[in-house]
């Protein structure tokens, strides 16, 4: 039997299931924590787990059917093992306040298993079918979908889009009865600082300022065009930082992946871009600025 092999329906409804619980109020009389130390203090909590804590990586290295990730501390039987902290890879996000701040935070992520698609890995601003199960570093779980969802990487928390956006998917194939046979799919967990998850917002089963970690199957992708004007939503990041979240370019607070009309000059974008379908987009003024980002080119 090929590693990974799960045979699922595939569902189409979306679920926000861990981005959309109801906040605690209680939390809401403490003064908010400046958001440079916390993230020094999350990355401390992180980096503490991780040197303290391992994975079944050796069930993993021989695997020939369906393995989930096992986390444990470093004692009894497993205090020789190797810790994640080993094993992990880390990137830094920078996330804008609302007050103007640029805050780096460090969040880490562990392939468990590579899927083999790795030219379809998400971006940030892709959908995935997935399942995952998320909790706090105390082991608790706040959230889970044992059964795989499509999720739209705009509308999660930020860690876990980037998170994911490292796990590829594999392939499959459809059965007669409407089942899917997923194999060689990716496996992965993720962990992020609060400022990439909920912060000061408390949510049900997260105290406020929680550290989080995520663990995922990645089964298959899709490219998004969320305003469908003919350009991947991916493809909509102006400025080349691989953050389309951050480009809009007529000032409408609507960023362009988003924007039907990116330039606001009551044209669409989808008409702009390549109207002679050269496959070049257009530069009727031929300033350098393409037609559909130009709300004077005349």
């Amino acid at each position: 039997m090929k590693k990974g092999f799960h045979t699922l329906l595939l569902f189409s409804a979306m679920s926000f299931l861990f981005i959309a619980c109801s906040s605690n109020d209680d939390d809401d009389a403490e003064e908010q924590r400046d958001f440079t130390e916390q993230a020094a203090a999350d990355d401390l909590l992180l980096r503490e787990y991780l040197s303290t804590h391992t994975y079944n990586y050796e069930a993993f290295a021989s695997a020939t059917t369906d393995v989930e990730i096992e986390l444990d501390t470093l004692a009894g039987d497993a205090a020789n093992k190797t810790p994640l902290l080993d094993f992990v890879n880390s990137q830094v996000v920078t996330v804008n306040t609302t007050d103007g701040q640029s805050i780096e935070h460090r969040m880490y992520h562990l392939v468990a298993r590579q899927g083999s698609g790795l030219e379809r890995r998400s971006s940030i601003v892709d959908s995935v079918y997935l399942t995952y199960r998320g909790k706090l570093l105390d082991g608790s779980t706040f959230d889970e979908s044992a059964v795989p969802i499509w999720l739209d990487n705009t509308s999660v928390i930020t860690g876990f889009r980037y998170g994911v956006s490292e796990i590829a998917p594999g392939t499959y194939t459809q059965n007669q009865d409407g089942t899917i046979n997923f194999e060689n799919y990716g496996q992965g967990i993720f962990f992020l600082p609060s400022g990439l998850g909920y912060f000061a917002n408390a949510r049900t089963g997260i105290p406020a300022y929680s550290p989080l970690m995520f663990s995922v199957n990645v089964f298959t992708t899709n490219q998004a065009d969320h305003d469908f004007d003919g350009i991947l939503s991916i493809d909509e990041d102006v400025d080349g930082d691989g953050n389309p979240f951050n480009d809009d370019t007529d000032g409408d607070d609507i960023p362009n992946y988003a924007d039907p009309d990116d330039d606001g000059d009551g044209v669409n974008t989808i008409a702009e871009y390549d109207a002679d379908e050269d496959g070049i987009p257009d530069d009727t003024d031929g300033d350098g600025i393409p037609d559909y980002l130009d709300n004077d080119n005349a």
